[in-house]
């Protein structure tokens, strides 16, 4: 209504500006124009300035930033072409810089980098007012290292196109270069202000660097910004974000009255601290109050950090929103569509996505992240086709995303395929993109590719370093994991209880005992750690492993803490590659005792009292899985084709070339015995007669994969494939057979790690 007044006020003064004669006058009907623009009568505006006969570049440069900041982009550009095409006036600094602002909200990156160039042409490459503008729309179109050259092409940058830089580093996840970005700015000597340090809390909180923080703040003392309200509020979802709530509490109780944008921070932070009980009670006062509450709110209220637990809490927020019809809301939906996806809720999330009429950005790598976190690979894939096929361009997250997703699924090709995509996007700078690139390559089986990469990327943080360790971990080149660790250590990178997991692992399949018990001692006394289940895990598979079970034994009893499943499992694991039917007794009783539902173990105990030839026993294992409704894993193997993934099951007839593969597994299996295989029957069932054991193991999934392999690719090229149990006796000798008959170089991911066999031998010199 007070707008309307405003406009009808503005409307009486157009009135008499035409009775009093400057109808023509261009200071006045720019001023006009300009009222119009801000109070969104730009149609008026637009009609105002067509009625002069000669406006000049002032007037249309107001009518370009009115339609910029009017959401009307395509009339911004046909405004700015009728300047350059139909006048004789040239666009100034100032049209770029509005132009160029209209188009980093349309998300037209096309018509951006025409007018960049045309922007170079006129020669205002180097404009204070331009750059930043440029800056900011290359930072909305996610082209990272573009904002980074125009940034760099300012000989010197003022305040504002600096705090351009660092929100906008933030806005594409880049936290640890715009905290560098920051910092050469205050070395610099820029007189900087409480917009910028606002801006760079966010990333110091992202990256929960609290000594930097702390650094910040006393910045905000220094220049005297420390108590203003969005300096406070930047401050409390910094401290709540680095685990410092009572600190946050402290700050939120310094301001006077905080307003709902406080409110929100801090019902973020308490619910990032699982503090929910006090994140709903601040949520309820709010409405007790009468305040109108919005999507921030929400979104810091759903219990996203610390969701198990709180599926009722969930419920209740989603049917708020519902109610309230804030659920249309694009971040709202994204929130809930997050905490339903970790709380294994899939059937919801999904149904939130799909019923969501606006999805941002955030909605759809919420969805392929969810997907990817549950399992559920090839429908990660799939929503990331159907989001290109919309024209959605992803960002660093996407990229992040469906990487894990390649990575989890062993798809190269189409890991492959994003990485071109990267390219194209110019992601490959940011360092969680380059990241999970590593970990892509090294999970499905190019380690070389993945430690090239690693070796070109000019900044690492820790987790580059794990996902490089762990790589080598999985290829069985423990020598290497342990240079690499030491190389980490030396570049004063300090470790994780995550690269200890990693680097043991690596011994432990490499058999290093020495080397990983001397790790395992340097975590606990030089690093200060308190060992988790998974490192006392690594240390019982690296002893047991190496056939040290008594040792292995002697380190359970020694724990400081009540071993798991994972410690008595390992254990389990390690008996049936040593044949200790005796300490295998032992641990099954405890996993059967811990964890009844697991199969797994069953299977276990059964094929270790079948390799001990202990027949009756292994029957009567089987016959409680039986009794138990115990289902067993069924194998799978996935081989990768042309770009097209087959899957095979054991036994499997199912696949239209069938009949060519058990031709050609017959004549392989051929050539191999007259070469002296001889099949490994050891744990097949026992009360069958011996042709038929060696007719059951025969068809194995990663048997059917490799014939698949033989007849669809050319002679010398490599098969690799994926299964997800770990392989047998018999198809680890089979494959060793086959690589050297065929002179073919064989990858298998197992469920633990891979194996390269070549000429007749496997990288993991039979220690699996």
């Amino acid at each position: 209504m007070h707008l309307a007044t405003i406009l009808s006020h503005l409307n009486q003064t157009h009135a008499q500006i035409i009775l009093n004669g400057l109808h023509n006058d261009l200071i006045t009907i720019t001023k006009l124009t300009h009222k119009h623009s801000d109070l969104k009568a730009i149609d008026q505006a637009s009609l105002l300035c067509s009625t002069l006969t000669k406006p000049d570049l002032f007037l249309y440069n107001v009518l370009v930033r009115g339609f910029s900041h009017n959401n009307s982009p395509l009339k911004a550009l046909s405004l700015y072409h009728h300047i350059r095409e139909n006048t004789t006036l040239k666009p100034d600094n100032f049209t770029y810089a509005f132009i160029i602002s209209a188009f980093s909200s349309f998300g037209s990156e096309k018509v951006g980098i025409v007018l960049h160039g045309h922007v170079i042409v006129d020669g205002y490459g180097s404009d204070l007012f331009v750059g930043s503008a440029l800056v900011d729309m290359y930072f909305s179109f996610s082209k990272v290292g573009h904002a980074y050259k125009v940034f760099e092409g300012i000989s010197e940058p003022d305040r504002v196109l600096w705090n351009t830089m660092i929100s906008g580093l933030v806005r594409n996840c880049c936290f640890e270069e715009s905290i560098l970005v920051f910092q050469d700015m205050v070395v610099r000597g820029v007189k900087f202000d409480s917009t910028a340090l606002a801006a760079v809390l966010p990333a110091v909180a992202e990256l929960q660097e609290l000594r930097v923080g702390m650094m910040v703040q006393c910045l905000a003392v220094k220049i005297g910004c420390h108590y203003h309200d969005y300096v406070l509020t930047g401050l409390i979802s910094f401290y709540a974000k680095c685990g410092e709530i009572s600190t946050a509490k402290l700050l939120f109780g310094q301001i006077g009255k905080p307003d709902l944008i406080s409110c929100n921070a801090m019902i973020a932070g308490f619910s990032c601290n699982n503090e929910t009980d006090s994140s709903v009670r601040l949520f309820k006062g709010l409405l007790v109050l009468g305040e109108k509450v919005n999507s921030s709110t929400i979104v810091g209220l759903v219990p996203v950090s610390s969701p198990f637990g709180h599926l009722d809490l969930t419920l209740s927020i989603h049917s708020f929103c519902l109610k309230s019809g804030i659920v249309l809301n694009p971040s709202v939906s994204t929130a809930l569509t997050t905490v339903y996806s970790r709380l294994n809720e899939i059937e919801s999330a999904t149904q939130l996505f799909y019923e969501s009429p606006e999805k941002s950005l955030a909605s759809w790598n919420a969805m392929i992240s969810g997907y990817a976190q549950n399992g559920q690979t090839e429908l990660a894939i799939s929503l990331f086709r159907e989001m290109q096929m919309f024209e959605i361009r992803p960002n660093p997250v996407t990229i992040t995303s469906i990487l894990s997703a390649c990575a989890q699924l062993g798809a190269l090709t189409l890991g492959k395929w994003v990485h071109d995509l990267i390219n194209q996007e110019s992601f490959e700078s940011n360092i969680y993109v380059a990241t999970a690139l590593i970990d892509m390559y090294a999970k499905c089986g190019s380690i070389c590719e993945a430690r090239r990469l690693f070796d070109i990327m000019p900044e690492k943080n820790v987790v580059t370093w794990n996902a490089m360790i762990s790589g080598y971990g999985l290829h069985g080149l423990g020598h290497e994991a342990l240079k690499l660790f030491t190389e980490m250590v030396n570049s004063r990178i300090a470790p994780t209880g995550v690269t200890f997991v990693s680097i043991l692992y690596a011994c432990s399949h490499a058999g290093l005992v020495r080397e990983g018990e001397e790790l395992f001692h340097s975590m606990v006394h030089d690093h200060g750690f308190e060992p988790l289940a998974e490192h006392y895990a690594c240390m019982v598979d690296l002893l047991g492993r190496a056939g040290k079970l008594q040792k292995a034994m002697k380190f359970i009893k020694g724990m400081p803490v009540e071993p798991g499943p994972a410690v008595w499992g390992t254990l389990l694991g390690a008996c049936m590659i040593h044949k200790d039917t005796n300490l295998a007794r032992l641990a099954s009783d405890k996993l059967f005792q811990l964890d009844p539902e697991n199969v797994g173990y069953y299977v276990l105990l059964s094929n270790i009292y079948s390799a001990d030839q202990n027949y009756p026993q292994a029957a009567s294992v089987r016959q409680v899985v039986k009794k138990r409704n115990l289902a067993k894993t069924p194998g799978c193997t996935l081989i990768e084709v042309h770009g097209s993934p087959h899957v095979f099951t054991s036994s499997d007839q199912s696949h239209p070339q069938a009949e060519a593969i058990y031709a050609m597994l017959e004549k392989v299996m051929e050539k191999m015995r007259g070469a002296g295989f001889q099949t490994e029957t050891m744990t097949a069932l026992h009360d069958v007669e011996e042709e038929e054991k060696e007719l059951m193991v025969k068809v194995h999934s990663e048997k059917l994969a490799i014939a698949f392999g033989l007849i669809n690719s050319k002679p010398g090229t490599e098969i690799r494939i994926i299964k997800n149990l770990r392989v047998c006796l018999d198809c680890h000798n089979f494959t060793k057979f086959v690589s050297k008959i065929t002179e073919r170089v064989i990858v298998v991911r197992d469920a633990n790690r891979f194996h390269h066999f070549k000429d007749g031998m496997c990288s993991c010199r039979d220690y699996w």
